[in-house]
């Protein structure tokens, strides 16, 4: 088992190799670490390596370790990957420094007003539901431009879209895809791109990568 400086390192060259075959800039992507299910313990070692964005799927899992890291490394960014309820928006809101599973009226609703009575506003990538599967979040592509109007009226930043492709479906199409509908509507950011294909991501315009296996190995 490799030490975390030498993981981050080795992932970090695999972007730049990426970025660099996509003549695009490395300070154009940004890596997230998945540190969902991982303990404080765990995480400590990548700060110290450097690493400063993670990110969670749960709000009461992120209240309860990040409050304590933060402590030492005040400059984390921390980002919501995972599913939000609506009644957890003002928690949300308080804690994390990007939303990235806006994916519902509902949600704008609830992020909107969260956020004018923190008096905070946070950056929300819209989740697409790109391989139209009833059992993922996400927005249907059809009901897209409906929900970064109302997210837009509602005073909400939109720093992109976010996608999970299909599991075990080559991704290249629906990563193209998600690039031409961030286009499409404006917008900058397109979080794709996880463990095992965050490389082909990034040649299709991904501008953020949640990498959580191979910087922490499996989950038990």
């Amino acid at each position: 088992m490799h030490d975390p400086a030498t993981l981050l390192a080795t992932i970090d060259a695999r972007i730049e190799r990426a970025c660099s075959i996509a003549t695009r800039e490395r300070r154009d992507v940004t890596l997230i670490a998945i540190s969902k299910t991982h303990p404080a313990g765990a995480i400590a070692p990548l700060l110290e390596a450097g690493q400063r964005a993670f990110g969670e799927n749960r709000v009461q899992e992120a209240q309860g370790k990040w409050p304590g890291l933060r402590e030492q490394w005040p400059d984390v960014q921390l980002h919501l990957v995972g599913q939000l309820q609506s009644n957890k928006a003002e928690d949300a809101v308080a804690l994390f420094d990007a939303i990235h599973s806006l994916d519902r009226p509902g949600l704008v609703t609830a992020l909107a007003r969260a956020m004018d009575k923190a008096g905070r506003r946070v950056p929300c990538f819209v989740q697409v539901d790109i391989g139209a599967e009833a059992q993922k979040g996400g927005c249907p592509v059809a009901e897209l431009p409906a929900l970064v109007a109302a997210a837009r009226d509602a005073g909400i930043p939109l720093a992109g879209l976010m996608c999970v492709p299909p599991f075990g479906i080559e991704p290249t199409p629906f990563f193209a895809l998600l690039d031409k509908l961030a286009g499409d509507h404006g917008l900058d950011g397109r979080s794709m791109g996880m463990s095992g294909d965050f490389e082909t991501a990034i040649m299709l315009g991904a501008t953020h990568v949640r990498v959580g296996t191979a910087l922490f190995g499996q989950r038990d």
